[in-house]
């Protein structure tokens, strides 16, 4: 009987779903056909890590060191365990992916306490933190210890990095310390037109999750320590957390292959151009507003909850309140103009059945 491998998808289709359905980009698949073949050491102790760590330093300054993992998920987690004690909490948005997405495991395996606070759009404010920082002497209470952001946010919006910088003062100041959800970091960059740098370890930021895998990565992400002094035993606690990859290296050199030169921020850039024309279009639909800025690759909207399910059978994308009318459509590396053109067209077509 014969096992080979063969296709079972049209690999011309693309929809809006999630930058997630993309597959990965050529140049980082060359990199991991580059870093195949003999044996290098496992767990981290590899050539392409050790690279890694240089590549990292270009971006994020001497003191950064990175710790790559298998997801998204694994490396909130382990970030957030480096960050708090048992009795520790973390507050954040309440669209926050670490709440709404993770199915509970910061807090069922990370054993912290997530403090969440609404916002009009994604964005953690000073005065939006004050909600939820207090009360550290109180053993009623998890202990308030550290301020998570997203960037860019759920919601597809962007921090400036004086905003950033506020978020960063305003928690150093009570005591906490900060992380950044970076699952879509280089679109806030590209989106900013400044490197990463700016809004991270620069503005304060402690600990940050470097997104690889919604960049053109195949899997793998990394925690990136920014500030030495504000964690403890990173690599047990990646060990612990099931995130430490015994052929780490091929998850380092996909990392690489996105950030030792500029392909992080093409494919950002184009992501986000396409997110551009995909809103310029549907503002010109009757019937259809979007909800938010459209600030990276996300554009959030509201129509006629039958138009949306008929068009989900022409191209897929997810409700975001299904009870609202809302939905998100997502762009990608490997989203092409035509890709947009035809879903604009198939929208007008749906809205005027």
């Amino acid at each position: 009987m014969r096992t080979d491998a063969r296709r079972h998808h049209d690999p011309q289709v693309r929809g809006f779903a999630s930058d997630n359905y993309a597959g990965a980009h050529p140049e980082v698949l060359a990199a991991i056909a580059l870093a195949n073949g003999g044996h290098q050491v496992a767990y981290g102790e590899d050539d392409y890590t050790g690279h890694l760590q240089r590549v990292m330093h270009s971006h994020f300054g001497p003191t950064a060191e990175a710790f790559p993992v298998f997801n998204g998920t694994g490396a909130n987690v382990v970030a957030l365990q480096a960050l708090t004690d048992r009795w520790g909490a973390v507050i954040c948005a309440e669209s926050a992916h670490i709440n709404v997405d993770e199915g509970g495991a910061p807090e069922r395996m990370g054993g912290l306490k997530l403090l969440t606070v609404p916002t009009p759009d994604g964005k953690l404010t000073p005065e939006l933190i004050d909600r939820q920082a207090y009360g550290w002497d109180d053993e009623h209470r998890a202990m308030p210890q550290v301020v998570s952001i997203t960037q860019n946010t759920e919601l597809g919006t962007v921090y400036t990095p004086d905003e950033i910088r506020a978020i960063c003062d305003h928690a150093h100041e009570r005591g906490m310390k900060v992380h950044l959800d970076g699952a879509r970091i280089a679109n806030a960059a590209a989106s900013l037109d400044v490197p990463m740098r700016t809004f991270t370890n620069t503005v304060g930021v402690d600990v940050l999750s470097f997104g690889g895998t919604k960049n053109g990565a195949l899997f793998g992400e990394a925690v990136v320590v920014l500030n030495p002094d504000a964690v403890r035993a990173m690599k047990h606690l990646r060990k612990l957390s099931m995130q430490l990859a015994s052929k780490m290296r091929f998850v380092s050199v996909q990392l690489e292959a996105l950030l030792a030169k500029d392909l992080w921020l093409r494919n950002a850039r184009h992501a986000n151009a396409m997110a551009q024309r995909l809103a310029e279009g549907v503002q010109a639909i009757d019937g259809v507003e979007i909800l938010y800025p459209v600030q990276a690759n996300a554009v959030f909207a509201r129509l006629p909850h039958a138009v949306s399910e008929r068009l989900q059978k022409r191209f897929r994308f997810y409700f975001w309140d299904e009870t609202a009318g809302d939905v998100r459509w997502m762009c990608a590396f490997d989203t092409r103009e035509d890709d947009v053109d035809a879903f604009l067209q198939a929208l007008k077509e749906e809205m005027v059945r």
